[in-house]
């Protein structure tokens, strides 16, 4: 497969029109994953019960990962069109509620994007090891939810890195005071409503089924690819067509369309799904494996 070259499948109006970013679809792509954060703290508030509890543990994973796509939109700079609504959304209300710091994290992805499929890729250990047997993935999945992933990872931002399983360092001390300003507010807000024990599901979320629901799209996006050290996208990234109900915790926000991302990280994350309809009618996709699910997609990166 030859390398993927913009220009074979986009014209200049194609590129305006994927590249063309919108402050309203933003602000709902935002609001919508807030409202859901908020939903699920009131019912779990209003009726306690172990059943409560479980799903908001699953669900609050999944709007975690849903504010962590929208902070590395805007670290990107293509999730709002205002410029100084990425910095203040991206890091106030989507970074630092789940412990990253948003210009640190940025700084190391680029590296990753402009490194991917080679063997300089700062994220290689995510994925290089796979496909692994299930016994090796059943231990990874043990350490997750048993929180030893999570706390791990809180010991490694304390001491300085940016966070979301990020080896970039940040520049100073400021982001994690600004990290533990914004979890106090959080506490601060549910106890006005009577309920400040519902933060200790948010950050237990956070500590282990959010680690397991990262690891699972770290697995989709570049393990167990077709040549993990080609840098055509189609050869080294993969996008899952999965079901929505997937979607909503393994890839909410568009990010299940990794390997368009990398074809043009310029592309907001609303525009994605079309961009990769695009891609498919101009025949660009031809002979890239197809995965319609991430139970499909497991058992191909963890084998019996």
């Amino acid at each position: 497969m030859t390398i993927m070259r913009i220009n074979e499948y986009l014209s200049k109006e194609d590129v305006a029109r994927f590249t063309g970013k919108s402050d309203l679809r933003a602000w709902a792509l935002f609001l919508a994953n807030w409202l859901s954060i908020i939903v699920t703290f009131a019912v779990v508030g209003l009726y306690p019960n172990v059943f409560t509890v479980l799903v908001a543990w699953l669900l609050l994973a999944g709007r975690q990962l849903g504010l962590s796509v929208l902070m590395h939109d805007a670290g990107h700079r293509t999730l709002f069109k205002t410029p100084w609504l990425n910095d203040v959304i991206g890091q106030w209300f989507c970074g630092l509620p789940v412990f990253s710091d948003m210009p640190s994290y940025a700084r190391g992805h680029l590296q990753h994007h402009r490194k991917a499929g080679t063997h300089d890729d700062p994220d290689l250990p995510n994925y290089a090891a796979y496909p692994v047997s299930r016994e090796s993935f059943k231990r990874k999945v043990v350490r997750d939810l048993s929180g030893q992933t999570g706390m791990k990872l809180l010991i490694y931002i304390a001491k300085g890195a940016s966070g979301i399983i990020s080896h970039e360092q940040r520049d100073s001390a400021k982001p994690f005071l600004q990290m533990l300003s914004v979890q106090l507010v959080m506490l601060i807000a549910l106890a006005a409503f009577g309920i400040a024990w519902v933060y200790l599901i948010w950050l237990g979320a956070f500590l282990t089924t959010f680690m397991l629901v990262i690891r699972v799209r770290q697995v989709a996006e570049h393990a167990a690819v077709p040549d993990l050290y080609d840098t055509d996208p189609r050869m080294n990234t993969r996008t899952v067509e999965a079901p929505w109900w997937q979607r909503w915790l393994f890839a909410p926000n568009g990010v299940n369309f990794h390997m368009e991302h990398h074809f043009m990280a310029s592309v907001p994350c609303y525009r994605l799904s079309a961009l990769h309809e695009h891609l498919r009618k101009k025949g660009a996709l031809v002979g890239v494996p197809v995965f319609k699910g991430y139970g499909e997609l497991l058992r191909h990166a963890v084998p019996a």
